[in-house]
């Protein structure tokens, strides 16, 4: 990967991270629509930890956003007369794609290199955005009105983007509003849990970069991190007063751009 390719990799990435788009569907997808002739080998070896890479920037650009949560979930770790009841629900809704992310984890990686497979799941991403936009108008509840089952079934949804073509935050939120969550806290709740779960899949790919034939790819990637991070910011500052001012409809524009540009995608590889 060149600086360039990685700064419009890590564009890309920031952005659609945190909209409900799929980061890892459009980071298959971009090197495909750009005509990039990326080694095989390191698509299926060395694809993953460069983008979990960019991930962790996005990662810390959602823990500085949301840093009053934090703070006030870390505090209430030290404090026996605080609510813990936010921590444990992140902690529930983590569970379940760390523990499909652990056992999957070879087979989904093959999975990173394939355009046609990215196109397909980006199409069903975007009807589950636009069947789920139907149960939000009835949200009513705040996070900590969930219970720890419903927790888990969001963290269930939220491993759905295991699978490029599937956005993480698009799935989580969608079930969120189908447990109840009001749009905000739908979002709120889908940037909360995003954090652990990317400083998870870092751990676990991101020493990858360290080993010596992977040197130059690990300064390569830190760049394409940082990039990452401050698209995050941005961006994650836009979709929450977007899910603030759109009670209606919040979800519909992002279903309509996944089918059509998942339809271009899919047309154009049978072409």
């Amino acid at each position: 990967m060149t600086i360039i390719q990685t700064l419009i990799l890590a564009i890309v990435q920031g952005i659609t991270e945190l909209f409900p788009i799929s980061s890892a569907g459009h980071s298959v997808l971009t090197p495909y629509v750009l005509g990039w002739k990326l080694d095989p080998v390191f698509l299926k070896e060395k694809f993953l930890p460069f983008v979990v890479m960019m991930h962790l920037g996005t990662s810390i650009a959602l823990f500085i956003f949301f840093w009053k949560d934090w703070k006030e979930i870390i505090k209430s770790i030290f404090d026996s007369k605080d609510s813990k009841k936010l921590l444990f629900l992140i902690i529930v809704g983590t569970i379940p794609a760390a523990i499909i992310g652990f056992i999957f984890e070879k087979k989904l990686t093959a999975l990173f290199g394939s355009a046609l497979v990215a196109s397909i799941f980006l199409i069903v991403n975007g009807v589950i955005l636009f069947v789920g936009e139907s149960t939000a108008s009835k949200g009513k509840k705040d996070i900590e009105d969930l219970s720890y089952s419903q927790a888990a079934i969001i963290g269930l949804f939220q491993s759905l983007a295991l699978i490029p073509g599937f956005s993480r935050s698009g799935a989580s939120m969608t079930a969120g509003f189908g447990m109840g969550l009001k749009h905000e806290e739908s979002a709120r709740f889908s940037m909360l849990l995003a954090t652990p779960i990317i400083g998870g899949a870092a751990i676990l790919e991101v020493p990858k970069l360290f080993k010596s034939a992977n040197r130059p790819l690990l300064h390569t990637s830190i760049i394409g991190g940082i990039a990452a991070g401050i698209c995050a910011l941005i961006s994650v500052t836009i979709l929450m007063r977007w899910f603030n001012k759109k009670e209606v409809n919040a979800m519909r524009p992002f279903s309509f751009y996944c089918w059509i540009v998942g339809g271009l995608i899919l047309i154009s590889h049978f072409i």
